[in-house]
């Protein structure tokens, strides 16, 4: 899930590469010239809206510069930083929020140096026009790149988008474990076509690891890479790779247009966390604490309820039809009060629209053995004890919504690991009860993940990077992702 997973450590790229990879670099390209075209119908939209609003239908009086010659000026400004703050770069396409960072950067710089030079220069160019469309620029520019990601995304999971080719290199565990990692989110662009194994693993005859085919030894990576045509050779832990044969294989790779990338034994650990300083050559790498409390998380519970008041004013209405609508359904109480574990193994009544019939708990015991998920939880694809009423809930999500009362009340979070429930914390083990150190969450990343599709393991492994590596912004872009999980209810049931 990190998008800090893979370490680039790119070689001094050549003009051109391996004749076996113009296909993947054509795409690459393509999609970068998609991108610049977007950003400059964008751009051109957001200065013509900014004329508009300040100056109607009407010439602008007494301007020393014409606005036919400021207007292209600041869409090719804008256009060069975008180029210079690497906005295009590929190692941030696609996947991360480093682009939408450098994106924001690259506008609220150019915003400031015209500010500055019209300030010293004193040019006669209407602030009205400029703020407004720095504004309308900035946001639609990040509105386009998550557009062409998201199609760039269903590409690459339908197997026609850009994508790297990988070789992986390492131990044979540790191998598997990249592999299954890297095609666990198949949008992130890094597709695996071969493997690179220590010599002594090594068999007289062709051999796989799984469905990926091993093609070579340590001694001769280069080759392997150009062999099956990959652009990237990505390396994971193995006790022969030592550092200078790693940096002898930067040393190789370098003019071949092969980019090596590194994947760290640590995972699961953000950015934010992470530091790289320099010590006597050395690159070591700094990892923060996480933060369990402080200011940051005094801000988190002001916002939570807040969010929480708003949306329960504003939804009442909704929440008495549904109300309405499960009294008429079936008989039982509208309020389904269940005991769940929150933050410290404290327990506390979490509450939902019941979505089954009332002796629901008692038939468990029958369904036992008809669970379709792995783990501790019990889930059930065609669940007989859910209502017809409680289907449309729970497909919508709509169910939840009673739970902002918690969150209210501070025994929730908008957003934070599932809330467990007590026989599930009783069977934790060290590692597993660490998702009690902070609130469980109204949703999560597991929700914006797949749900209940999700097996047990990967529902944890969600929970626990969430654990380590939550912030207000990761909040609300799970927040932002939720609708969409909401709206094509995915695992939902």
């Amino acid at each position: 899930m990190s998008a800090t997973l893979l370490t680039p450590a790119r070689a001094s790229s050549a003009a051109g590469g391996p004749q076996s990879r113009p296909a993947a670099r054509t795409a690459e390209r393509s999609y970068v010239r998609a991108l610049v075209v977007l950003d400059t119908a964008v751009l051109i939209v957001a200065v013509l809206v900014g004329y508009v609003a300040r100056f109607g239908d009407e010439l602008p009086r007494g301007a020393e510069i014409p606005y036919v010659v400021v207007a292209p000026g600041l869409v090719l400004a804008w256009l060069i930083s975008l180029k210079a703050l690497r906005c295009y770069d590929d190692r941030v396409l696609g996947y991360g929020a480093d682009e939408y960072r450098r994106v924001s950067s690259a506008s609220l710089r150019l915003a400031g140096g015209i500010a500055i030079a019209g300030y010293i220069f004193d040019v006669g160019v209407s602030r009205g026009f400029l703020g407004i469309s720095a504004a309308v620029g900035t946001l639609g520019l990040e509105v386009a790149r998550f557009a062409a990601r998201k199609s760039l995304h269903r590409a690459r999971s339908r197997g026609s988008g850009w994508s790297r080719k990988v070789l992986v290199v390492g131990d044979t565990a540790h191998v598997l474990e990249l592999v299954h990692t890297l095609r666990r989110e198949p949008y992130a662009g890094y597709q695996v076509v071969g493997a690179c194994i220590p010599d002594a693993l090594l068999a007289p005859v062709p051999q796989r690891l799984g469905d990926v085919p091993v093609v070579g030894s340590f001694r001769g990576i280069p080759e392997a890479a150009t062999a099956i045509g990959a652009d990237t050779v990505a390396v994971t832990a193995s006790g022969e790779l030592t550092a200078t044969r790693l940096r002898r294989l930067g040393w190789q790779l370098e003019g071949t247009g092969v980019d090596l990338v590194v994947a760290p034994a640590l995972t699961d650990v953000a950015g934010p966390r992470i530091h790289t300083r320099p010590v006597a050559g050395l690159p070591l790498i700094h990892v923060e604490a996480p933060e369990f409390r402080g200011a940051r998380k005094l801000v988190k519970g002001f916002v939570d309820r807040s969010a929480a008041f708003l949306a329960l004013a504003m939804l009442l209405p909704l929440l008495a039809v549904i109300a309405a609508a499960i009294r008429l359904d079936s008989p039982g109480p509208v309020l389904f009060r269940q005991t769940r574990v929150g933050q410290g193994g404290r327990e506390f009544g979490v509450w939902k629209f019941r979505t089954m019939v009332v002796n629901a708990d008692a038939l468990l015991t029958e369904l036992s053995t008809r669970n379709e998920t792995d783990g501790l939880m019990f889930k059930m694809r065609d669940d007989p004890r859910v209502t017809r009423i409680g289907r449309l809930l729970r497909k919508w999500s709509l169910d939840e919504l009673p739970q902002l009362v918690n969150v209210l009340l501070g025994q929730m979070s908008l957003v934070g690991p599932r809330p467990p429930l007590p026989s599930e914390v009783a069977r934790y083990d060290g590692d597993v009860a660490r998702r009690l150190l902070v609130k469980p969450g109204m949703t999560g990343l597991w929700q914006v993940s797949g749900r209940s599709d999700l097996s047990w393991e990967d529902g944890i492994r969600l929970d626990l990077y969430y654990v380590e590596n939550w912030s207000l912004a990761a909040d609300l872009t799970i927040l932002w992702k939720t609708f969409g999980a909401v709206i094509n209810s995915r695992g939902a049931y």
